[in-house]
């Protein structure tokens, strides 16, 4: 569509895979999905339906059948949006539909297979053959990013502790929009590049089988790339515009009784599946008109997806179906989305000169740099002209600028100069018998010094030079070889197919139009010469209503069943979570102390703008951040903080945990024990503790680190004995 309209609705294409072997094998001969590739129309079939009710048909801008190319999707409906992003707007393609029904083949293809690459290889080489074909006087940059959202979590697929750390936060503000914070973003020079940290992210991604789908994808993957292009305008300054494009492929839905998933897979299903009720809810919403409010912040997937459903952003949805009759819930589930997604308006405009464009800043970080490179050219050149001992004027308007070799030239070529002058001076004054031990130590100190100044002089130029280089490298030159060019051939090969998907786009549009408004003449022209050519003719135009009307009835009627069908599938995705989360609750109450459990539960916060239960920070910050503060500094001469029951027991010497306990320390004899039996003689005294015998006698001392010395009296034997 044209740049100047101020608004345009969501571009929605459908796909067909081919039957499998396991389909064709157990289900009847035949698919359920008829394409009319000339009218962009999709023809339903109902297999469980008679033969007299009439087919469901569906229109949308575009469809491809099982025998079409990777190649003519993405000429016909991706390319022009991917020009767009280049134009400075925002765009958006995700693949939505069943699982297993070919959305990563469309979104990625088969990397090594030419012909079988899917959208996003393609809008690769697409976007870095626009740019080495532009113009010398634009400067590019080319930044990637990859995500998933897992289990409701954001997970960075470029970080290599992804799985360890926490999940990323969103994030809003004015002029971007949501954003997802401290994000990875690498900076791409060649398809090469942005290849490889697709596959960084790919082996990262989550993935699990299925009984419907072996590669089945567990989350929801983002692949971000952002285009920003620096050129001179009319005024003479150069503006920035910056495209972002938006590669979405997302997990399929699916039933528990068709995938056979359970446990973590099950949970994986259930979070899926809410998600993309989320975003249907979000295009019944946006596609309805009527709503005030669109629950965005039901769902990550649609808080991401904010701008490009009803915002700023250019959309293509590629709606994927399976052929299967065993799938027609799910596909008919799918063509209903695609057609409400149809009604989307979304208000695209140009990003030009945004606050947060990073080529400016690079472009100012160059311009620093080459200064400072000139500055260190022109004074090493000016004491190279000093040493040989030439007149050197400067005129700064008509030197023209020097290449990075040639400054790397002069300044090796200045330095190797002032080694051999200086290595010159060393010898003579070694050869000098008239001056003095000192004299000539203090001038070889002299020279060792400048040499060594040299040198680090020389240092700080090569790092500089590799700073700049390195700098310059991020940005793409339109005009440069950033890829082998292809031939003149090759590039008219390349127009002339995309006029081809042009008029065919316009073929199909053309065809819908005429189609509507030969339905809408037909009344208009119709003249009767006869009463019973005009009853004819009315009784006609009754069974076509007629049969309209069977096909409304026939809509509310699935509408309805495939409601009871969702309540029913959520109901027994329910039941089965909530078994799990009673054998948890089962778990805790007997394993888990309630003291833990309750400080578990102290430490519970809500966060309204994530929608779901935190923890709360051990130690509370001033900042507010959700950082734990670190330990603090261990005291002097120990290796960790002083706890109070450290300081009481060194305070009470030894065994400070037995006088808290009230324990009884016994020291063991090493002698075996006698035993005798006392004499009357012996009764009348009063044994002490001093006279106690202790090795040939059969009483042991005890000592009791709580008691003091107390006497026990024996009204029996009137002896009293004493214990420690």
């Amino acid at each position: 569509m044209s740049k100047n309209k101020s608004s345009e609705s969501v571009k929605v294409v459908v796909r067909c895979r081919p039957l499998s072997r396991k389909e064709e094998s157990n289900g009847p001969a035949g698919g359920i999905v008829q394409m009319d590739l000339r009218l962009g129309q999709v023809i339903l079939k109902n297999p469980r339906a008679p033969p007299s009710e009439p087919q469901k048909t569906f229109t949308f801008d575009a469809v491809y059948d099982s025998s079409s190319k990777q190649r003519d999707l993405y000429d016909e409906s991706v390319r022009p949006l991917i020009d767009s992003v280049l134009a400075g707007f925002n765009g958006t393609i995700f693949a939505y539909g069943q699982t297993g029904t070919g959305k990563t083949y469309t979104m990625q293809g088969l990397w090594l297979d030419p012909e079988k690459q899917g959208v996003i290889p393609n809008a690769f080489d697409h976007i870095f053959t626009h740019i080495s074909r532009s113009q010398s006087d634009k400067q590019y940059l080319v930044r990637a990013s990859y995500l998933e959202i897992y289990l409701e979590e954001i997970r960075d697929l470029l970080d290599p502790n992804h799985g360890n750390t926490r999940g990323l936060e969103l994030r809003e503000s004015p002029e971007t929009g949501v954003y997802v914070q401290d994000l990875t973003s690498c900076v791409c020079k060649s398809i090469k590049e942005i290849e490889e940290v697709m596959n960084v992210g790919n082996q990262a991604r989550a993935v699990g089988a299925t009984d419907m789908n072996e590669h089945s994808s567990r989350s929801h993957a983002l692949f971000l790339i952002t285009v920003e292009c620096s050129q001179p305008g009319p005024d003479g300054r150069k503006h920035i515009r910056v495209g972002r494009l938006n590669l979405v492929d997302l997990a399929g839905s699916e039933r528990q009784a068709k995938t056979g998933v359970q446990g973590d897979r099950l949970k994986e299903a259930a979070k899926i599946n809410l998600s993309l009720s989320a975003l249907g809810n979000v295009i019944s919403a946006l596609a309805d008109g009527r709503s005030s409010h669109v629950p965005y912040r039901d769902s990550k997937l649609t808080r991401l997806l904010q701008d490009s459903l009803g915002g700023n952003a250019k959309t293509v949805m590629v709606a994927t179906l399976g052929p299967a009759p065993q799938h027609y819930d799910e596909t008919l589930t799918t063509l209903r989305y695609a057609n409400r997604a149809k009604n989307i308006q979304n208000q695209p405009r140009v990003n030009e000169d945004p606050k947060d464009a990073l080529l400016r800043e690079f472009q100012k970080e160059i311009a620093r740099l080459r200064a400072q490179l000139n500055h260190r050219r022109f004074r090493s050149k000016q004491k190279k002209e000093q040493v040989d001992g030439e007149a050197w004027e400067r005129d700064g308007d008509e030197e023209e600028e020097v290449e990075e070799e040639e400054v790397e030239k002069e300044a090796e070529e200045f330095v190797k100069l002032e080694e051999q002058r200086l290595e010159k001076e060393n010898e003579a004054i070694r050869e000098d018998q008239f001056l003095l031990a000192e004299e000539k130590q203090k001038l070889l100190g002299e020279n060792e010094k400048m040499m060594g100044d040299l040198r680090k002089r020389q240092e700080a130029t090569e790092q500089l030079t590799a700073r700049y280089k390195a700098m310059e490298s991020k940005l793409l030159v339109g005009g440069k070889n950033i890829i082998d060019h292809t031939n003149e051939q090759q590039k008219m090969l390349e127009m002339k197919r995309q006029e081809i998907a042009e008029q065919t786009r316009r073929e199909r549009e053309m065809q819908q139009q005429m189609l509507i408004q030969d339905e809408e003449a037909v009344e208009l022209r119709e003249t009767f010469t006869s009463l019973q050519q005009e009853v004819e003719a009315k009784t006609k135009k009754l069974k076509k209503l007629y049969a309209k009307l069977q096909c409304t009835k026939a809509e509310i009627k699935d509408v309805n069943d495939e409601h009871v069908r969702s309540r029913q599938e959520l109901e027994q995705t329910q039941n089965e979570l909530t078994r799990e989360l009673k054998f948890k609750y089962l778990i805790i109450e007997n394993f888990i102390p309630p003291e833990e459990k309750n400080k578990i539960m102290n430490r519970l916060m809500f966060d309204p703008e994530e929608d779901e239960w935190k923890f709360k920070p051990l130690v509370p910050d001033e900042s507010k951040s959700s950082q734990m503060k670190k330990r603090p500094v261990s005291a002097v001469g120990y290796k960790r903080p002083i706890s109070q029951y450290a300081r009481v027991a060194l305070s009470m010497g030894t065994h400070s945990r037995y006088r808290a306990e009230n324990v009884m320390l016994l020291e063991l004899d090493m002698t075996p024990p006698n035993t005798s039996a006392l004499t009357d003689g012996e009764q009348n005294q009063s044994p002490t503790l001093n006279n106690f015998p202790t090795n040939d006698k059969g009483i042991c001392k005890s000592r009791s680190w709580c008691q003091s010395q107390k006497s026990i009296t024996s009204s029996s034997s009137n002896n009293s004995l004493t214990f420690n």
